[in-house]
């Protein structure tokens, strides 16, 4: 009897939940859905929306590049269908995602990142959006010996078959552009 009455309790309080949320993941939707009263702009990441198999590749301590790892890299619809979710997964066992929100009021993206080994109490931020083809995303950042600049992520070559990313630190008067993390992903 008890637990006739814990299923129905359990029953009658997640079924209005879901029918409230018709754009978030479940087993019909694995990547949620486009909510259509959202910002259009949450479409802008419409493409990378599902998994990808990547090739990521840093550069060393002495600048040069580093061996490239295999990753997936996932990306979904959260918060019924008006934000959107990324995760990734790489050979060397480190994770990293994050939670893109287009705020209308700026007109920009903002981008929280977060890492398993790199946990923080406040997530970095980039933010931005489209320029042109490509999505860009700015964070301000000093460079190591104390220079004004910032980080800039860019999706290029973006379409249904895959995307590539690069992470590159910028000077203010954006005569230095130094690529650090280049990431080519193709759509399964």
């Amino acid at each position: 009897m008890k637990t006739f009455i814990l299923l129905a309790l359990f029953t009658f309080t997640i079924h209005p939940l879901v029918a409230q949320a018709p754009y978030e993941v479940s087993a019909e939707q694995p990547f949620g859905k486009l909510n259509p009263e959202a910002p259009q702009e949450i479409g802008d990441y419409a493409a990378l929306i599902g998994i990808c198999d990547c090739i990521s590749t840093k550069r060393n301590p002495d600048q040069s590049w580093g061996a490239s790892q295999k990753m997936t890299w996932t990306f979904k619809y959260i918060m019924n269908g008006t934000a959107v979710q990324d995760e990734t997964i790489k050979g060397d066992d480190s994770h990293s995602g994050s939670i893109r929100q287009f705020v209308a009021d700026s007109s920009k993206w903002y981008v929280h990142w977060f890492s398993n080994k790199t946990p923080n109490t406040v997530l970095p931020t980039w933010e931005g959006g489209n320029q042109g083809n490509d999505i860009v995303l700015n964070r301000s950042q000093k460079a190591p010996n104390g220079m004004d600049g910032v980080t800039r992520i860019s999706f290029k070559n973006i379409s249904k078959k895959g995307f590539n990313w690069t992470l590159e630190w910028i000077d203010e008067k954006e005569t230095i552009v130094y690529p650090s993390w280049k990431i080519k992903c193709i759509k399964r």
